[in-house]
Parts: structure tokens; C-alpha cells; sequence
């Protein structure tokens, strides 16, 4: 290299840290792990996490509704996603036509908000050495693909575990910055994968964006070194309102092995679909790529679609979990009925998170 080169970077170098180290800029959101922050005075949105922030973001776009789940300690938030019995979305409904039942007792809805909101999504990609590598790499591609599905007010982070998760860029809603983080990824140097210490950590790291929020897991759905038990990661699921929408990676386990995947997989496979019932999500495992496309489109689609209800419950604060149920009615107040593909009428099928745990009566002032 020719010395001026040198001299001229080194210069640039040190202008850009005297400039970063005068703006004060704040951290990054998912690098946080205690409680928020003063925001930037920069910030285009207080809630949204500051990295990625476009330097001119658009006048005219507004920020997306915020859904605050702190303002009054209990109350409960429920994302609710409506569709027919053939998986077509549901939208244009109202307040009036959502009831919830805390453990079978009515509750009045407190807080609407329809749907067509921007999407908040952290994809959690298990880039790991399992199987020489091949479903990490496979999973990296399946994860750009997914970036064709938002849209530009859309924020998305990157995520990826082995033996310890690795936050590979923060949230943005530059997509190109989520495709170069792709396309830099190394060989997996690590063997394990420690999904259940990924997911309580993203979780942890999401509790205090406020509004819609959600994860995409792109993993095999197996563990094998977290500190983490899977109880203590279903325990938590029980209390978030993060969705988490899952696809399986390992489905040619299943497929090409002359036993099949086996009693490991079965179990791998049935994490992945209990994290995303809880959390009112989906969990899809397609065997062909063919498929990506149709799953990456549905689940932007239902991010996209949700409805938020909230509601104070009636209940007392017992430290239980309580089971939901969210019905939708039409105007007179019967289930809503849609007519299927055959033209026969079905009931319209709600997707919601599957309870919460209620406060403990001493945590209460």
C-alpha cells in the first residue's frame, strides 16, 4: 500500500471517532440487558431502538402505533391474528367484535388497535456446526430470502447462536445492512447451539420496546448446551407478549433418513411448535424451497395483520398462569361465520397467545 493511502485513512479514521465520541450516541437496543435508556435527542421514534436510524428519515411517514404494556402493571396485551378456516387473514374488524375470556370469565377490552402495523422482528438464526454446517448455511440463505417480504418502515434485527448467541446487527430498517451481516457470516466455528439461552435472552432484550413485537426463529429446534432448562424457557414464553413465528430447518432429517429423524427430532420439532403456540405464533417445517416464499409472505403478512387488544383483568392477582380465549363476533354478537372454499360457512379462527401470568397479590402496591 502506498503510504498517502495509509496517512489519508488513518485521518479519515480519526475524524469519524472524534465525531462519534461528541454526538454521544446511545447503544445499541439489543446489546442492552438492563433496564431503557435516555433516548438520543436524534431519534426519529423514542420507542424504536436507535441503531440503524436512517440520518433523513421520511417526513411523512408516522410511527407506528405504540402499545404501552407498562403504563398499568396489569394490564395484559393479546395480538390476535383472525382468518378464515383456509388461512385467509380477516381484517377490517372492530372492538366490538373481540371478546376474551380470562379462565373462562369475560373481560372488557380496554385497548384496540387494528391492524396493517409496521412489523418489529428479530430473526434468530442458530448458525452452528450440527450436521458439518449444512443448516446453518442453509438457514442464512432462507433468512435473506425472508428480507423480500418487508417493507421500508418495517425494523428487523439479526440474530444468530452456536454456543452463545451473537447479536450480528441491530435493529434497522436498512435491509441491505440485515443482507451484508448475511453474506458475512463464517463457517460456524462452534458445534452446540444453545436455542434455549438464544430465545430467553431476545426476550430479555425486547421487554422494554414498546408495541408490537416479534421474533423468527430459523432453527433445527435442537438444544444442546444451554444454561437454560426448556422449563424455565416455557415459563417465560408464558409471560411475554413477543411472538414468535418458527421454521424448521430439519425437516430432510426426517425425509432422507431410513428411520427418520427419530425421537430427538420429534422432540426438536415439538419445541419449535410449543414456543410459537404459546406466543400466538406459527411454526411451519417445509421440506422443499420451494415452500420459503408462501411461509416468509404468511408470516409477514400475519405480523402485519395482527389485531392488539388489551384489557385489565377482573380476575385477582394470583401469581397463576390463566388461559386465554379470544373469540371474534359478528355484529349481533353470534361467532363470526366465513364462508370456506367450498361455500360452506365456518366459524372464523382466532390465533392468540395461549394465557399469562398474573401478578403476584404481594408485588402489588
Amino acid at each position: 500500500m502506498q503510504p498517502k493511502y495509509w496517512l489519508r485513512t488513518l485521518l479519515m479514521t480519526a475524524l469519524i471517532l472524534a465525531l462519534v465520541a461528541v454526538s454521544g450516541t446511545a447503544g445499541n437496543a439489543l446489546a442492552q440487558q438492563e433496564g431503557p435508556q435516555a433516548p438520543a435527542q436524534n431519534q426519529p421514534e423514542p420507542t424504536k431502538p436507535p441503531s440503524g436510524v436512517p440520518a433523513q428519515p421520511p417526513p411523512p411517514q408516522p410511527p407506528p402505533p405504540q402499545v404501552s404494556i407498562s403504563v398499568q402493571s396489569n394490564l395484559v396485551n393479546v395480538d390476535a391474528v383472525v382468518t378464515d378456516q383456509d388461512g385467509n387473514l380477516v381484517t377490517g374488524l372492530k372492538r366490538e367484535n373481540f371478546r376474551i375470556l380470562d379462565e373462562g370469565q369475560p373481560q372488557q377490552v380496554a385497548n384496540f388497535s387494528p391492524s396493517d402495523a409496521p412489523i418489529t422482528v428479530v430473526i434468530l438464526l442458530e448458525y452452528s456446526g450440527l450436521y458439518y454446517g449444512y443448516f446453518g448455511a442453509k438457514g442464512a440463505f432462507w433468512a435473506d430470502g425472508f428480507l423480500n417480504d418487508l417493507k421500508p418502515q418495517d425494523w428487523v434485527a439479526l440474530k444468530t447462536f452456536d454456543l452463545h448467541p451473537t447479536v450480528r446487527e441491530d435493529f434497522t430498517q436498512d435491509k441491505r445492512a440485515i443482507d451484508q451481516a448475511l453474506r458475512t457470516l463464517g463457517f460456524p466455528t462452534f458445534h452446540e447451539a444453545v436455542l434455549f439461552d438464544a430465545v430467553l435472552e431476545t426476550l430479555t432484550q425486547l421487554r422494554d420496546i414498546k408495541g408490537k413485537k416479534s421474533i423468527l426463529i430459523l432453527a433445527t429446534g435442537y438444544d444442546t448446551f444451554s444454561k437454560h432448562t426448556l422449563d424455565q424457557t416455557l415459563n417465560r414464553l408464558k409471560e411475554t407478549d413477543v411472538t414468535i413465528f418458527s421454521v424448521g430447518m430439519a425437516e430432510e432429517i426426517d425425509l432422507y433418513s431410513p428411520k427418520g429423524g427419530g425421537v430427538n427430532y420429534l422432540q426438536a420439532k415439538n419445541q419449535l411448535e410449543t414456543f410459537s403456540r404459546l406466543t400466538g405464533g406459527y411454526a411451519f417445517f417445509p421440506r422443499f424451497e420451494g415452500e420459503m416464499p408462501d411461509i416468509f409472505n404468511t408470516v409477514a403478512q400475519y405480523l402485519r395483520s395482527q389485531y392488539t387488544l388489551g384489557f385489565f383483568p377482573s380476575t385477582p392477582p394470583d401469581g397463576r398462569y390463566h388461559r386465554l380465549t379470544v373469540e371474534v363476533v359478528d355484529d349481533q354478537g353470534n361467532p363470526l361465520q366465513l364462508a370456506n372454499k367450498k361455500g360452506k360457512m365456518k366459524k372464523a379462527v382466532v390465533t392468540a397467545r395461549a394465557g399469562y401470568v398474573a401478578p403476584h397479590p404481594s408485588s402489588g402496591d
